[in-house]
């Protein structure tokens, strides 16, 4: 039985007689009616004050978020009047409104009165978590007793009262859970036969305590407001992503130009599967796979001046052949599509498909709904702009002409798209669209499918991106790409495990069709090598786009991020088999890194990012818990150097003691050491760019680290 039940309940399982649960029933309606709790609509602190619960997204208006199975903390600050002793404990309650086990709070460092407690779900569904407070006679009792027995003040009376005090909590403690310890230590308390200090020491019994921990004797109960936590299904926090073109798998380029060259078919890019379900990939995301238009179609490089057989860009959507609800010609038919679908099911793989609500000058909506565009005053529709960049190909919609209407549209694509097997949308610049219209969408969808994923692409202004994440998207794109020190990845990642934790969860991209970045363009292969290891391992979703194998890194121009013969306006085949058989590609690496993710319930966490010193800017040290599992990784982030560094670990964050050792095993390479407080490393790009250990138990020990 949980501990902090209501007294009568703890009564009857102890089987106590009808008059101690009269006077029980009348000590709590007591303490309800003095504990001052808040209640809704009143500006009233409690009796036990119970502030700033954590966490709490948007004052409480929002819901915090959490999987199933993930451990998050709960945090709140607790005291009262004078010197009596409070104590606390988070309690949560499932969708049904039934409270798991209460789980008790500490006080996170002494003096601060901020109390804190982890906790974790079972199960998706809206959950809700409160704190009790409450004040500690027992543990009040226990320090009076400490100061007074020993100098003998008021002897007799403290043993007394502190006999009664374990009588009043012997009642609401099952038999079989330690209640004749209790009563044992109150026939001590007032043996008078006995010595003063015997008698006291029965009452501090470490068995005695014990039981007192599990069923403590509360007054004054104060509960905070109830908040709310919305559990989803693991693979909104944890998934490995991999991205490619489907057209550009199977295509076909005669290098003579004597032929139009020839787009791959979702046929074609199933065959591809196989080898990305290899490299270890939870989510293949697909870039819009419907008909493109030919008015202002790009050329290759975003050039404005396309041949005649230039496939365009698949943003560009829309044409005769159909809009957001149908596919491209060239790459088959819907039962080509769901063919696909079941091909990634069948190989333990999840389909994102792209979702980006902007047309072609061709779509079908253009003619049938010109209301949802901004027309100029020259009565031409506006093409989507972000100065210098023009997209003279892209309409944006413009929604407070009809929005109603455009919210149905949408809602009937995604579910058409959600009926053919897609369970995760990666939703194409949602900053430019109003947040309450993504709101009444997401929410919609997830009233009736809470385990449709929306994935935000927004790499814009701080206030936007976590309002996104606040209002429903359940993974969000960062400025991971653009962070690359040892300071910029310390600060920013602590905020995303911290700060943003209960609500934006990261999707920590290598690169993308539009990102190119300037470390990747001039680091080389262990620039890639890095960036790979760093997203794998800080975050519990990563991506990569198809190339990063390749260490594709030749820019359009010197100082752009975009690629050169961008695969957005071309196609890009690839030869795969090549590549491994040279020894070119990546693949080995990344698929050591999610055989890694898979094997450490650690890497798949958010919130237990830890950094570690380094006397050396150029490493990066940081570790992740999860239970007893530790994963610990050192990265050299300097792609042109070897570097050599002491690395000095915060022991009890890795579940040591300062004075430990313990063998560690790097998972990439296989080498184990012996590592403890402070460690030499060398670091070498393209020989070893980083390690990543697990810890090992130590033979000393014979345990577990934690």
């Amino acid at each position: 039985m949980p501990a902090g039940t209501h007294p009568k309940e703890q009564i009857k399982r102890a089987g106590a007689s009808k008059e101690a649960i009269r006077r029980s029933d009348a000590r709590a309606r007591k303490a309800r009616s003095n504990s001052g709790s808040a209640q809704p609509g009143e500006a009233m602190i409690g009796r036990i004050p119970v502030l700033d619960v954590q966490p709490l997204v948007d004052c409480g208006h929002r819901p915090a978020k959490a999987v199933v199975g993930e451990t998050f903390l709960v945090t709140a600050t607790v005291f009262r009047e004078g010197h009596d002793a409070v104590a606390a404990n988070v309690v949560l309650r499932d969708p049904a409104g039934r409270s798991g086990p209460y789980t008790p709070m500490r006080e996170l460092a002494p003096g601060t009165d901020r109390w804190g407690a982890e906790v974790t779900p079972t199960a998706e569904g809206r959950w809700t978590y409160t704190v009790e407070a409450w004040s500690d006679p027992v543990t009040t009792w226990r320090h009076t007793a400490g100061i007074k027995i020993p100098k003998v003040i008021d002897t007799e009376l403290v043993l007394t009262e502190g006999a009664e005090l374990h009588e009043r909590a012997a009642a609401g403690i099952p038999k079989k859970d330690g209640r004749a310890l209790v009563l044992a230590a109150v026939d001590a308390l007032r043996d008078k036969s006995r010595p003063a200090s015997a008698r006291h020491a029965a009452a501090l019994d470490p068995e005695v305590v014990a039981v007192l921990h599990r069923y403590p004797l509360r007054e004054l109960v104060t509960t905070s407001r109830p908040a709310e936590l919305r559990v989803e299904r693991q693979r909104a926090l944890y998934g490995s992503w991999y991205e490619f073109f489907p057209r550009s798998e199977g295509a076909v380029i005669d290098g003579t130009g004597r032929r139009p060259p020839r787009s791959g078919t979702l046929r074609t890019a199933a065959q591809r599967l196989p080898a990305v379900a290899a490299m270890g990939f939870d989510v293949v995301y697909l870039p819009p796979i419907h008909p493109v238009g030919t008015a202002y179609r790009k050329g290759p490089n975003n050039s404005l001046t396309p041949g005649r057989h230039d496939v365009g860009s698949p943003w560009a959507i829309g044409s005769p052949e159909g809009g957001h609800d149908a596919i491209h010609p060239d790459l088959g038919t819907l039962e080509d599509f769901d063919f696909f679908v079941g091909r990634a099911r069948e190989l333990r793989m999840e389909v994102a498909l792209d979702f980006a609500l902007q047309c072609s000058p061709d779509h079908p909506w253009v003619s049938k709904h010109p209301e949802w565009f901004h027309h100029r005053a020259d009565g031409t529709i506006a093409y989507a702009e972000n100065p210098p960049k023009k997209y003279q190909d892209i309409y944006p919609v413009a929604f407070d002409t009809d929005f109603k209407g455009i919210v149905r549209e949408t809602l009937r694509i995604l579910r058409h798209w959600m009926e053919h097997g897609v369970r995760i949308f990666r939703v194409d610049n949602p900053h430019t669209k109003p947040v309450v219209f993504w709101e009444k969408v997401i929410a919609d969808i997830n009233r009736s499918d809470p385990d449709v994923i929306f994935l935000a692409e927004a790499f814009t202004r701080p206030a936007m991106m976590r309002a996104l994440a606040q209002i429903g998207f359940q993974q969000s794109y960062t400025y991971f790409t653009w962070r690359n020190t040892k300071q910029e990845l310390t600060e920013y990642l602590t905020e995303l495990s911290s700060e943003t934790a209960s609500y934006m969860r990261p999707n920590f991209f290598v690169n993308t069709p539009d990102i190119l970045h300037a470390y990747l363009q001039e680091g080389g292969r262990p620039a890639f090598e890095a960036r790979a290891v760093l997203a794998a391992t800080l975050a519990p979703s990563w991506g990569v786009y198809a190339g990063y194998e390749l260490c594709e890194n030749t820019p359009v121009r010197p100082g752009s991020e975009e690629y050169l013969h961008s695969e957005k306006y071309e196609l890009r085949p690839r030869d795969w088999a090549a590549a491994e058989a040279e020894g070119r590609s990546l693949a080995p690496l990344i698929t050591a890194l999610n055989r890694l993710r898979r094997r450490h319930p650690a890497l798949q966490q958010l919130r237990t990012l830890h950094f570690h010193a380094a006397d050396n800017d150029n490493i990066l040290v940081f570790s992740k818990r999860s239970a007893d599992d530790v994963v610990l990784v050192v990265v050299n982030l300097d792609p042109h150097h070897t570097h050599e560094a002491t690395v000095s670990l915060n022991m009890p964050e890795l579940g040591l003691a300062w004075h430990e050792s313990v063998p560690v095993r790097d998972e990439l390479t296989g080498d184990t050491y012996q590592w403890g407080r402070d460690n030499y490393v060398r670091l070498e790009p393209g020989v070893t760019p980083a390690h990543a250990f697990s810890l090992r138990p130590s033979p000393a020990t014979g345990g577990s680290p934690t």
